[in-house]
């Protein structure tokens, strides 16, 4: 009777931080259709009023297409979600790096994700081993094999084998400075602008604070829906303190939903100049967001806006805890140096 092999990183358990083999792409998770159901599922969780996602007719005007535009968020949450072939046990994610939306798209298209790990270091030992910090490069595709998508995470994950540690490439750190002419190349040329804003933008510098503050709902329906199977999403004993860890994703989900209501001209978010999840989240966390405009770059129309966006939760007792240091890149409909009410 023969044997069967499976690789450790089709295991369900796995992969652990020593199993990848650098360089070499993991089998991929399903492919995705984004749906009209799957949109309006995501809207009923992150609330996002994004004009281009809601309403038909505004989406031809603006685009020419006659279906609505996929929400910018929701392709790099299935994009994640995807990626978590190669982190179904992971501890904490570091950091995102070079996210990028190289194109936008309508309701309709499929998605596929190719997840490469491309370099791999590790801790210091805590008493109990080392673990793992392995760089992800994950690339989004669409059914025409048209690149929709890419990014870079930093993944830390338990070691299966303390005695076959091997370390290689860079890790590097994230990089919140990338500079806005960098996306120019990603915006999309031929949308008319002037059909969704012509309200003053905002100038660098403007500040506010969100007055609608947003509870975290439907966080397991999010991770199913996008199909992430970390465990620490699902199942409260992998989770912190016996409790189930809520995705950062879904934080940053508000966080968009919260930019966009405050910028109404917002057209699509292009990339992320970083991302970083400063405390876990919970299901239920009320949650506040204080924005800024860090810096423009004029484009036809409008500009390309970088953002800051700091979130908070009220835990026990009134604390205050921060949750999350969120920089998106966007491209907002608008004219410059008017005044803005």
């Amino acid at each position: 009777m023969s044997t069967i092999t499976l690789s450790t990183t089709m295991l369900p358990d796995g992969p652990y931080g020593d199993d990848f083999v650098i360089g070499e792409s993991l089998p991929p998770a399903p492919a995705i259709t984004i749906d009209e159901g799957l949109a309006a599922q995501y809207q009923a969780i992150s609330g996002d009023p994004a004009g281009l996602t809601l309403s038909g007719p505004r989406a031809y005007a603006t685009t020419g297409a006659e279906a609505r535009v996929v929400n910018s968020a929701l392709v790099l949450h299935l994009a994640i979600g995807q990626s978590t072939v190669a982190t179904r046990i992971v501890i904490a994610n570091l950091f995102y790096r070079d996210v990028t939306l190289h194109r936008q798209i309508h309701l309709g298209s499929t998605l596929t994700s190719t997840v490469t790990p491309i370099a791999r270091a590790f801790t210091r030992d805590n008493g109990n081993g080392r673990r793992a910090k392995v760089l992800l490069s994950v690339e989004t595709r669409d059914q025409h094999d048209v690149l929709v998508a890419s990014l870079e995470r930093l993944a830390l994950l338990p070691v299966r084998d303390q005695d076959r540690l091997v370390e290689a490439g860079e890790v590097g750190t994230a990089d919140s400075s990338r500079p806005l002419e960098a996306l120019l190349p990603v915006v999309p040329k031929d949308w008319n602008l002037s059909e969704l804003s012509r309200r003053p933008l905002p100038p660098a510098g403007w500040q506010a604070t969100d007055p609608l503050r947003d509870s975290i709902s439907g966080a397991l329906d999010l991770v199913r829906l996008t199909q992430n199977q970390a465990a620490a999403h699902r199942d409260p004993a992998r989770g912190r303190h016996g409790r189930r860890l809520v995705y950062g994703g879904h934080v940053a989900a508000l966080a968009q939903a919260s930019l966009t209501r405050l910028v109404p001209g917002l057209a699509a978010v292009v990339g992320w100049r970083s991302c970083d999840h400063l405390a876990p989240a919970f299901e239920d966390d009320l949650l506040s967001f204080d924005i800024t405009c860090d810096e423009l770059l004029p484009v036809d129309g409008g500009a390309l806006i970088a953002f800051r966006i700091k979130g908070q939760t009220l835990r026990q007792a009134g604390e205050s805890v921060d949750l999350l240091d969120f920089r998106p890149v966007a491209l907002v409909a608008g004219t410059i140096g008017a005044d803005r009410d």
